[in-house]
């Protein structure tokens, strides 16, 4: 079951390795063992990673927009080439089913590359006349950016920071999570295979004095975390004493809205992919799902039978539908969680418990849960989760559910299932999240801007509007005539 990479990091075109570093056990979740043991970044390290980026970036952004796009558009066909092989060691490093893996990680990763890929000889200014006269502006690299990757989603994160990056022209130093650091090594590879020139995507191992380090190193123009409120506190503070550029993908308390004339087989489809996907651990998970008191008998009948159905078991299975959490702390996070929601008085409905698996005694596996009966002051309404935990809250009217939807720190994401489409509109309108669908939930494609407000973040993700992070621009002013001057 080893999974140990050739060496910790990959920088300058190549694995590079330092024992002086100290040691991170790669855990796999389904069954508590180690797979692979990394070294954190030492100084050295980091300081090699820097100055061939530097170096790579200079070359790099001297190429074409094309040229560009080229080696990411090659990047996403060797992924979705080597996607089983990829999902196998992102199961391996995440405990998230086969299932998932294969349709949801390196392939949305290689969705990201091709995307850029192709916009990358688009990426330029505009021009405006003055009379005579005109300007144009030109869109240029930042220089060097640190990406700063989260466990749940280790490769499709570390491509959706590198692929706007590296089609602007930067270069970028992506340090993984401590707990998921292997996919990100064979990202590296793959760019290199693809044409990257070396030094133009390192990876550096570490916890979080290392991402300090680099992230507060003057050389960085930019930052990209996805990550706890917390931490992305430090890394802004940080950023504005090197005035570096930031964009910040944080938590998030989301809410579901479920109307009474929604599909409710639908609704409910919905409600658990954004609660029971990846075992629970997405940022943008509708985590609060309001349900009008009319439908809501009949919607949580079905949702208890759809959750007893969900099949729990070896994440290498193909037909196992939900694997383990993180981690041995996560479960028991989560788990204190759902004592917190009985104590305050929220009924669990199902789940919550720990699953009785042949063979998987020791890994970090927990029953979905879901609550009804829950207010909004309930610790499990208010705070974010990250596990398979599902609230259930009731609704009557449209304006009071907007104001309880929007009465929360996190703005990530949000939904709505109804099938009044003006309805739909309206409602989105009004609520205060920077991420929202309408009769679908947690869809994210390469091609719409992912992000959220309020203590959730800023900047986006993807799409277009990810070029704007990993930019800037230079205005130019031609004068055509001679110089009028009153000296």
């Amino acid at each position: 079951m080893t999974q140990q990479p050739a060496a910790s990091h990959f920088v300058d075109g190549k694995p590079i390795e330092d024992p002086a570093g100290r040691p991170i056990e790669v855990i796999y979740p389904a069954t508590g063992e180690t797979i692979a043991t990394v070294h954190a970044g030492t100084d050295a390290i980091i300081e090699q990673a820097l100055e061939s980026a530097m170096r790579a970036q200079a070359e790099w952004a001297a190429l074409t927009g094309t040229e560009r796009g080229r080696v990411l558009r090659r990047a996403a066909d060797i992924i979705r080439e080597r996607n089983r092989e990829l999902s196998e060691l992102e199961t391996f490093d995440t405990g998230k089913p086969l299932q998932e893996t294969l349709v949801a990680d390196a392939l949305s990763g290689a969705d990201a590359l091709e995307y850029f890929g192709g916009i990358a000889a688009t990426i330029g200014g505009e021009t405006v006349g003055f009379g005579a006269d005109f300007a144009y502006t030109r869109r240029e690299p930042l220089g060097v950016c640190v990406g700063i990757g989260a466990w749940n989603y280790p490769i499709q994160i570390a491509c959706w920071k590198a692929a706007p990056a590296l089609a602007c022209g930067n270069a970028m130093i992506f340090k993984p999570s401590e707990m998921t650091p292997l996919s990100a090594l064979k990202l590296a590879e793959i760019l290199i295979d693809a044409g990257a020139p070396a030094g133009l995507f390192n990876v550096v191992q570490g916890y979080g004095d290392v991402g300090a380090k680099l992230t507060g190193d003057p050389r960085v123009a930019k930052i990209s975390l996805t990550g706890s409120v917390p931490t992305g506190k430090k890394v802004y503070a940080g950023a504005v004493e090197g005035l570096h550029h930031v964009t910040l993908e944080l938590g998030g308390k989301s809410p579901l809205i479920v109307f009474d004339d929604a599909d409710i087989e639908s609704a409910i489809g919905g409600a658990m992919l954004g609660n029971f996907y990846s075992s629970g651990q997405i940022c943008s998970n509708g985590t609060r799902v309001f349900v009008h008191s009319s439908i809501r008998d009949r919607f949580v009948e079905r949702l208890v039978e759809r959750t007893r159905a969900i099949v729990i078991g070896d994440p290498m299975d193909e037909a196992v539908q939900m694997g383990p959490l993180i981690s041995a702390a996560q479960r028991e996070k989560v788990r204190g969680y759902v004592e917190t929601g009985k104590k305050e008085g929220a009924a669990l409905e199902i789940g919550g418990g720990i699953p009785n698996i042949q063979g998987f005694d020791n890994g970090f596996f927990m029953e979905p849960a879901v609550f009804t009966g829950v207010t909004d002051d309930m610790t499990i309404a208010r705070e974010e989760i990250f596990g398979p935990v599902m609230s259930v809250l009731d609704f009557d009217d449209e304006d009071e559910v907007i104001a309880r939807a929007n009465s929360t720190e996190f703005g990530l994401a949000a939904g709505v299932f109804t099938g009044n489409l003006a309805r739909a509109h309206r409602t989105i309108a009004r609520l205060q999240a920077g991420t929202c669908w309408i009769n679908a939930y947690n869809l994210t494609p390469a091609g719409m801007p992912f992000g959220g407000v309020k203590a959730s973040g800023f900047g986006r993700e993807n799409a277009a509007a990810a070029i704007e992070s990993y930019s800037q621009i230079k205005s130019v002013y031609v004068g055509l005539g001679p110089v009028e001057s009153p000296y």
